[in-house]
């Protein structure tokens, strides 16, 4: 199973994309696990927020296949433990989902035909965090959900 994380724009911070990697390397011991970063929407201040969502959403889907599981990462989402979270990859793995792909959007959120895309919305916290933090929370997550997965004493519950 591969999953895949898809960010619009760059992660700036040189401290943030050195913990990122250092967590996405841990992670390709045992997943197939990609990030995406999306070159934002040129122009993107001379739009409406609705219209730039809706460009960021056509940037998305042309990352996306048919069979793909996407779950949108939303404030709105369903909010999971650690070890909830591993055993939804756990599900997807036991049910033969080949890609899993991960949304992290713009400032504005989404679009509403990536809401329609998505198969879940997931939400890491009810708190407000920079899209370049959300990424390294959520790769953290990915690595922890591995750990717990093997059994490894990395969460203590």
């Amino acid at each position: 199973m591969q999953l895949r994380l898809l960010c619009i724009g760059k992660t700036d911070s040189k401290e943030i994309k050195t913990l990122i990697e250092y967590y996405k390397q841990r992670i390709s011991k045992h997943f197939n696990f990609e990030i995406l970063e999306i070159s934002e929407v040129k122009n993107a201040k001379n739009l409406t927020p609705d219209l730039l969502k809706k460009e960021e959403g056509k940037l998305f889907f042309n990352h996306l296949e048919n069979g793909d599981w996407v779950v949108v990462l939303d404030e709105k989402g369903k909010q999971q433990t650690s070890r909830e979270f591993s055993e939804q990859i756990h599900h997807w793995m036991n049910n033969s989902v080949k890609r899993v792909c991960f949304l992290v959007g713009g400032a504005y959120g989404f679009s509403e035909e990536i809401y329609k895309r998505g198969n879940q919305k997931m939400a890491l916290s009810e708190m407000t965090f920079t899209h370049q933090m959300i990424r390294l929370f959520f790769v953290e997550q990915i690595y922890r959900a591995d750990q717990i997965l093997q059994g490894k004493p990395y969460h203590n519950d």
